[in-house]
């Protein structure tokens, strides 16, 4: 936990780094993600850049997904992404696609929700016509798919706020 996390104040005019000197938001932040104001209690950051097979992704994706915390849920999968082999990329950041948009959809974006849902569920579809169920991890991708455009569809109507925790998805069949 960052000191901004534990209820430290950031010093005026500072700015906020990581230990290699990048510059990095360490504000606190709720369960969708959203910054609060430093020294409010805030959700526990996902760590970045960690290293995790790709079930360990999908599950530890699930259980965030289960607690209402799609954001933190893209993180997982931003993750695999961004460290998994080039020719996993298209299926991971599909998959952090879909989790964001559930943010967004959650945090009443709507717009930025449908699309990303959109954009995620094509993603997923395209990379698994070519890999079948064996690439799969045992997600069903086409379920995943077929939720991500039934939400999206939903949050375009606006016919009633979307529960995060509620929507979540089930990654595996």
């Amino acid at each position: 936990m960052g000191d901004a996390e534990a209820g430290a104040v950031r010093p005026e005019g500072s700015r906020d780094r990581d230990v290699a000197g990048r510059a990095r938001n360490a504000r606190p932040r709720d369960g969708l993600g959203r910054p609060l104001p430093y020294g409010a209690q805030g959700v526990a950051r996902q760590p970045e850049g960690v290293l995790r097979t790709p079930q360990e992704t999908v599950a530890e994706a699930q259980a965030l997904l289960d607690a209402g915390k799609p954001f933190h849920a893209h993180e997982v999968f931003e993750d695999a992404w961004k460290s998994g082999p080039e020719s996993e990329r298209t299926l991971w950041r599909g998959l952090a696609q879909l989790a964001v948009g559930l943010t967004h959809a959650a945090r009443g974006n709507t717009t930025g929700g449908a699309r990303l849902l959109r954009r995620g569920a094509g993603a997923i579809e395209g990379w698994a016509s070519g890999k079948g169920e064996a690439g799969s991890y045992g997600m069903d991708l086409a379920g995943l798919a077929g939720w991500a455009r039934a939400l999206a569809e939903r949050v375009e109507r606006g016919a009633e706020p979307v529960d995060a925790g509620a929507e979540a998805p089930r990654l595996g069949s």
